[in-house]
């Protein structure tokens, strides 16, 4: 976790403190006087010059608490027990992260993984790149089984991570934050692998889905990110050294405050409207509802697959060939599963099913959103069951107070659709 003075910093900053036993006050992305109490507390207690700022030195104190793991080096009297202690966590977390570990026999000097007792991924803050990437480390080290990669590069070179729950052959692929202002998805989908992380790893089920089960027959593909230069575009604001510096004001007509309207990826690009199918259509009615090149939202791009992000989500989906497909986005509570009558009567069952699950309305994408996007490409090229699922209700960006409702609504359909 980079600590760049913004409020998504300020904000991750309070909720790590909040979860280590300080009280930073609301997490609310301000940097007030109970936060920087908080952050002198912590300073003390490990040793730093309690001044209350985010220095050097604390930079680098918090860091394996952003990550939520430590690496350790064994000592003389130690046990696996004394070491949990230590660090507020179980043994069984610390025998997961280090497979090879000899509970029995630790040999002084030997470097271990020690997880925190706390969990990973946050629910109360804004979701950027650098908070992405960081989740994705710590469970990296906690759930050392855990495949990731990339499925390629943004505009600005950030990578596309992909994650990848079970070992099966039934392969489905879950993504996410297409759209800048939608990246409450991102969170969604990363909550959701460290819950099944932490029941699989237990041995337990999560709403009665075996997940011993799931591992063993699917392979659950997730990208939870696919836009992350435009997240952070909305998120933490226009950079001076951004090489789109002045197109993007123009494109924002003049404004440098794209924290309530930047749908596109950086280079003004609508990734869900970029698609090869319908995209004629899809161009061919920008001019209706006022686009009339790169800018906030519905522009399509000068071809299908023009940009890097969604030509990586469409190569990876050809990759692994998957049996269904989810694109998470919001708003609205509503499951799309059409593409100009194109989807099969099995797409039509296992939408009713995944509406029934979740409580959202089963529908039909009409005008100018049905055209050129993710899940109308896979039904049109595949010939599979591909849906976009619109989480929340209200008006983009969602805040993050509605994450409860909305993962609740989700989970048993990300269970699901692993099985159906």
């Amino acid at each position: 976790m980079n600590c760049e003075w913004n409020t998504t910093f300020i904000m991750a900053l309070q909720a790590l403190l909040q979860k280590i036993g300080y009280n930073p006050g609301e997490v609310d992305g301000i940097y007030g006087p109970m936060t920087a109490d908080a952050v002198r507390q912590f300073q003390s207690f490990n040793g730093l010059n309690p001044t209350g700022e985010i220095d050097e030195a604390t930079c680098e104190a918090l860091r394996p608490f952003f990550l939520g793991y430590v690496t350790y080096v064994i000592q003389p009297g130690d046990s696996l027990y004394k070491i949990a202690n230590q660090f507020g966590t179980t043994v069984q977390k610390i025998v997961i992260a280090n497979p090879d570990i000899n509970p029995y026999n630790l040999q002084v000097g030997d470097e271990i993984i020690a997880p925190y007792g706390y969990e990973v991924v946050d629910t109360n803050i804004n979701y950027s790149y650098d908070v992405l990437e960081s989740d994705i480390k710590g469970l990296q080290a906690r759930y050392p089984f855990l495949e990731v990669g990339s499925i390629g590069q943004s505009v600005l070179g950030r990578d596309l991570y992909y994650i990848r729950l079970g070992t099966g052959e039934n392969t489905v692929f879950y993504n996410g934050a297409h759209h800048s202002l939608e990246w409450i998805t991102a969170p969604i989908l990363m909550k959701f692998i460290e819950n099944f992380l932490i029941n699989y790893t237990q041995g337990q089920d999560i709403q009665g889905y075996d997940l011993d089960n799931i591992w063993e027959t699917s392979s659950i593909y997730i990208v939870p990110m696919v836009n992350p230069d435009g997240i952070d575009l909305v998120l933490n604001g226009l950079s001076e050294d951004n090489p789109y510096y002045d197109d993007l004001i123009e494109w924002n007509d003049g404004s440098t405050d794209f924290s309530e309207n930047w749908q596109a990826n950086i280079k003004g690009v609508d990734l869900n409207h970029n698609y090869p199918a319908g995209w004629e259509e899809s161009k061919e009615g920008e001019a209706g509802v006022g686009v009339t090149g790169p800018g906030p939202t519905r522009f399509s791009g000068d071809a299908p697959f023009s940009e890097p992000e969604s030509r990586a989500v469409g190569d990876f989906t050809e990759q692994i060939d998957p049996r269904l497909v989810l694109a998470y986005h919001t708003q609205g509570e509503v499951i799309f599963w059409d593409f100009q009558d194109m989807a099969t009567e099995e797409a039509r069952i296992i939408g009713e099913r995944l509406a029934e699950i979740s409580g959202y309305a089963l529908a039909e994408a009409v005008g100018f959103t049905s055209y050129a996007g993710y899940k109308d490409w896979f039904i049109q090229d595949f010939g599979r069951p591909g849906y976009t699922v619109e989480g929340g209700l209200g008006v983009n960006p969602l805040p993050i107070s509605q994450f409860d409702k909305i993962y609740a609504d989700n989970e048993a359909v990300l269970l699901e659709s692993a099985l159906i």
